[in-house]
């Protein structure tokens, strides 16, 4: 099976958030930071002293040498240089080593800030890999690792050729494939849940393909009580790997 990303080159790490997650899990990882110069407020001056006590040399600069980095986008006025960590296993390596294997299967999550809030919502869940088809699929981008918030650094997310055949390898783990399809008879709280389970979702307004979804062995909905008819993918995908958690304890 394909290997996740990752590698120990160099990536671009903008916002407070994501830059101090950084340098809090792996000071090691921060190269360098830069800061707008004209922030002298109070994140600016706690940002400055986490670097010095980490040893990470921080350097103030123009606002336009930080646009530079993206031609303009929302930096907050901090950019870090980073090393990232090696995320390069199989699907199968990350396998052998759970007991019970929860995954995300995103089918046609194309836009950059849906896919860093599948990121973050499926490591705050303690999911153990998020993949994805490549032909269907974004790569982590600034913008990616910005919305996640540190999970596209430390959950692996593999994008691969087949994904037809990535769940069939996946199925004959013992782990069931139960998608999220709002056309299912079952909603979310009447179907018994497997704990080896992976989460299949598709694109907004798309769903899954016609082969993905054939290829689930559930299908459940989650039930909507209000006017709106569908949630945002990542917020689906909270609901319903939480669910999975939850029913585990």
């Amino acid at each position: 099976m394909s290997k996740g990303s990752g590698g120990r080159e160099p990536r671009v790490v903008f916002g407070f958030h994501a830059v101090l997650a950084r340098l809090r899990a792996d000071p090691s990882s921060v190269i360098e930071i830069f800061l707008d110069e004209t922030r002298q407020d109070a994140r600016g001056k706690d940002l400055a002293a986490a670097a010095e006590r980490a040893g990470v040399r921080l350097m103030r600069v123009p606002t336009k040498r930080l646009d530079g980095f993206y031609g303009g986008a929302r930096h907050q006025g901090v950019v870090a240089r980073v090393l990232m960590r090696d995320l390069g296993e199989s699907l199968d390596e990350i396998l052998e080593k759970v007991e019970k294997p929860l995954l995300l299967v995103l089918d046609g999550v194309t836009d950059p800030h849906n896919l860093g809030a599948c990121l973050r919502v499926a490591n705050a869940a303690g999911a153990h890999a998020v993949v994805a088809p490549k032909d269907r699929a974004c790569g982590i981008t600034p913008a990616v690792s910005k919305v996640a918030s540190g999970a596209a650094e430390s959950t692996p997310y593999l994008m691969v050729t087949n994904l037809a055949r990535t769940i069939a390898e996946v199925k004959e783990r013992n782990i069931w494939i139960v998608g999220a399809d709002e056309r299912a008879e079952k909603t979310l709280y009447e179907t018994d849940l497997p704990d080896s389970i992976a989460w299949v979702f598709g694109a907004e307004g798309e769903g899954m393909r016609r082969l993905t979804r054939e290829s689930c062995d559930l299908l459940v909905k989650i039930p909507m009580r209000g006017d709106v008819e569908s949630l945002n993918v990542s917020v689906s995908a909270g609901v319903c790997l939480f669910e999975s958690v939850r029913r585990r304890k």
